[in-house]
């Protein structure tokens, strides 16, 4: 299992490296990883024996990251207007049922599956289309999985003491302890790759004091496990262990972007409260 975990996180990162440096490359690369994601998201609400629209939902998670991709914006903030359409979409979609039951369920999750993987996962695009966008990009992704390598390295050797068993039964309290300190090193690593604020001029020689650095990796840590266990909590409730088997040792896409998924919109969201 370590093997082929690092195999592919080897395989993942050199794919990276070779993408990062175009806009375009990069982009698809994140919109790749959310088709997945999405497809992985709603296979595992059919074997719960939730009737999602699976095509639909993947089709409309497909617009966000493509519309960021090719920068096409309908309105300034096109976003709110295309959840409106989509649940108008769905709504409309319920009067060709034969029976009424479960049509809350099955509208809410697809529309949840929409937020939850594609909107989320699309700020890493907003991110690296920011002016100084690599260093950016690079320094949510070191953050983010450093927090994942601690937590499983050190909830490997040292972990005693359950975190949350009943979502979790693998993941201790020592290796959350030993995410959050990877996370803050991660941070401080990454310090180089965002000064002046990725190169965007800001009159400042550099946006990010130590307290921030230190702020910055603490708070994307602990968000970064959150999403890791909010994954957890919807494949316990799947009744699955991994989202698929699409990278060796690692799980589905869905499992390697979990933490992501809830830093990637901090950290964007954190940026931008420091250019204004």
């Amino acid at each position: 299992m370590l093997s082929r975990r690092i195999f592919t996180s080897i395989l993942l990162i050199s794919v990276i490296t070779v993408t990062i440096f175009n806009e375009l490359a990069c982009g698809l690369l994140v919109t790749a990883f959310i088709v997945a994601g999405l497809y992985e998201f709603f296979t595992m609400l059919e074997k719960k024996g939730i009737s999602i629209y699976k095509y639909f939902g993947i089709t409309m998670g497909l617009v966000i990251p493509l519309s960021l991709v090719f920068r096409f914006e309908l309105t300034k903030n096109w976003e709110l207007l295309f959840i409106v359409l989509c649940l108008l979409s769905l709504i409309l979609m319920q009067f060709q049922r034969r029976n009424n039951s479960g049509v809350v369920v099955d509208i809410s999750t697809t529309l949840f599956g929409i937020l939850y993987v594609s909107w989320f996962l699309s700020f890493m695009i907003k991110i690296r289309y920011f002016p100084g966008g690599i260093g950016l990009f690079t320094a949510v992704l070191l953050i983010t999985k450093s927090g994942d390598t601690g937590a499983y390295l050190i909830g490997t050797r040292f972990g005693k003491t359950p975190l949350i068993p009943r979502i979790s039964p693998r993941k201790s309290v020592e290796g959350a302890i030993g995410g959050l300190i990877f996370s803050i090193l991660g941070a401080f690593a990454s310090r180089p790759f965002f000064p002046a604020l990725g190169g965007i001029p800001l009159g400042r020689e550099n946006v990010f004091s130590f307290a921030q650095v230190l702020f910055i990796g603490l708070a994307l840590g602990i968000l970064g496990q959150l999403g890791d266990l909010s994954e957890s909590l919807i494949k316990r409730d799947c009744q699955v262990k991994d989202a698929s088997k699409i990278l060796p040792g690692l799980g589905g896409a869905l499992d390697s972007i979990d933490s992501l998924l809830f830093t990637a919109p901090a950290f964007y969201f954190y940026i931008v409260t420091i250019l204004k």
